[in-house]
């Protein structure tokens, strides 16, 4: 076993799952045993909740600028143990090494917004009137939790913790079962640079932890990350209970192909955007809509996705029920007469046999009503749909009923207009493979993408993690009686 058994982290201590219970973690690698995860029950959550709740009256009553001094400090310990977080990654997600680095080195960027606090979240002041003033403070709401997924481990957490943490909240993370180690180095880190106990919990499980941090009385917001039924259902449980919710869901992202695009720009992002984290992730392309004669794009395409290599250049998937999904999808596209032009069921890494991969697959001539086009796979397959005009392929990426994101690949400034004027997505990008938007640009989604009002990153996050109090103030008694005093 790579890993001791990962158990809660709870007012500062590792603390066993009352129910005695574990699940065995095989990694997606090998298929060795990687580790044990706790199964927690609500009673576990309960205990979580009471130490956080406990923590929060000391911590909230620090300046924002105080607190932050330990995410300052978490930040430095970050840069210093960042080879081994993305190891971390690499063995509980799959992921390679490098995408390991690059997911450490979003998280250190996300700290840096939330260092910024003491900058970024202050209420605006103004006189309204002659010697009368009007000022905004924003007051955390409490105890506060975040469900993570397990595409990443490590960057999603930064979402959402440091800023909630950062404006005085104490806050119950719930990893992924499949990588749960991420958080609890987290928690090490954040402990040793000075953190508060109880300001950070972590608590493992299942459905039930899930549940029963939709419902709990004693936790005031929540936010998800997840698939579209699940986020559904954690935004409708929360908001029945009155607190509030931000949970982001599935995606099927459409990239729009015109015959003008740079061959070699367009082919290269689009093949990152769906082979990166082997397309586990809900930015990855999932349908380029091609317009016209793109076939020399397309062969770029392939003959690029044929030097990603499973195994080296692109990593596993998280389990084999996940690939077999993935390969079910691909098996009923050739079915309903789809062309497969790169296939990659039969992938296997040497020494790696018992590894959950797939090789990059690219499927052509499907049409907008297969379910390869409809529904996200979440896997490295990449759909192609042909159309005539843009104005046929933005109907075609409108019909999603998800809205994350959409490309467009083209060497026209008026095509370009059009796409981002039209195109129902939150998150758009113009010959860019992933537009996730960098900080302090928020991430969410449109349509079945995301429930709840503003961004989970970002300024418009601080809403969310906050109370507005609004004070008004009069000390020159010269000044004249108005409706206002």
């Amino acid at each position: 076993m790579k890993y001791p058994e990962v158990k809660n982290y709870i007012g500062g201590k590792l603390t066993p799952a009352k129910t005695g219970k574990s699940w065995d973690r095989i990694s997606p690698n090998d298929g060795s045993l990687l580790t044990k995860v706790t199964l927690s029950s609500k009673d576990d959550l309960a205990d979580a909740v009471k130490a956080a709740g406990k923590a929060f009256a000391a911590w909230s009553a620090k300046t924002t600028k105080d607190r932050v001094q330990v995410l300052f400090r978490y930040r430095s310990l970050l840069e210093k143990y960042l080879d081994d977080h993305a190891q971390i990654v690499h063995e509980e997600a799959g992921k390679t090494v490098e995408e390991g680095r690059q997911e450490v080195n979003k998280s250190i960027e996300l700290l840096e917004f939330a260092c910024s606090m003491p900058q970024v979240s202050c209420g605006p002041s103004l006189e309204v009137t002659a010697g009368v003033e009007c000022r905004t403070e924003y007051i955390p709401l409490g105890v506060v939790a975040s469900i993570t997924p397990f595409n990443f481990p490590h960057m999603v957490p930064h979402w959402t913790f440091p800023n909630a943490i950062a404006l005085g909240n104490t806050i119950i993370m719930k990893p992924s079962r499949f990588t749960p180690v991420c958080s609890l180095r987290i928690a090490e880190l954040l402990s040793e640079a000075g953190l508060p106990e109880g300001v950070f919990n972590v608590v493992n499980g299942g459905k039930e932890i899930v549940e029963g941090i939709s419902e709990h009385p004693g936790i005031q917001a929540v936010s998800f990350v997840g698939s579209t039924p699940v986020a559904k259902l954690v935004y409708a449980k929360a908001l029945a209970g009155f607190k509030r919710a931000l949970t982001l869901g599935s995606a099927n992202n459409h990239l729009i192909l015109l015959p003008d695009a740079h061959v070699e720009m367009a082919a290269s992002n689009i093949v990152a955007s769906f082979t990166g984290t082997a397309g586990q992730r809900c930015m990855s392309a999932c349908v380029v809509v091609a317009v016209g004669d793109c076939n020399p794009i397309i062969q770029r395409i392939v003959e690029l996705s044929k030097q990603v290599r499973p195994g080296y250049e692109m990593g596993a998937i998280i389990t084999p029920e996940a690939k077999e999904s993935i390969t079910g999808f691909i098996n009923r596209a050739e079915k309903d007469g789809a062309k497969i032009l790169l296939d990659g069921r039969k992938a296997i890494v040497a020494g790696k046999e018992k590894g959950t991969y797939l090789g990059p697959t690219i499927i052509d001539y499907a049409t907008r009503d297969m379910e390869i086009a409809r529904e996200e796979n979440f896997g490295p397959v990449l759909t192609i749909v042909r159309t005539k005009t843009l104005d046929e392929a933005l109907d075609v990426a409108n019909s999603s009923p998800y809205g994350n994101g959409g490309s467009i690949f083209t060497q026209s400034g008026k095509s370009a207009q059009v796409f981002t004027q039209k195109i129902e997505a939150g998150m758009v990008g113009v010959n860019v493979g992933v537009p996730v938007p960098r900080e302090p640009f928020g991430f969410g989604g449109w349509k079945d993408s995301k429930f709840g009002v503003g961004d989970i990153t970002g300024e418009s996050s601080i809403a969310f993690w906050t109370k507005p109090k609004k004070i008004t103030t009069k000390w020159n008694p010269e000044s004249k009686l108005n409706w206002m005093s």
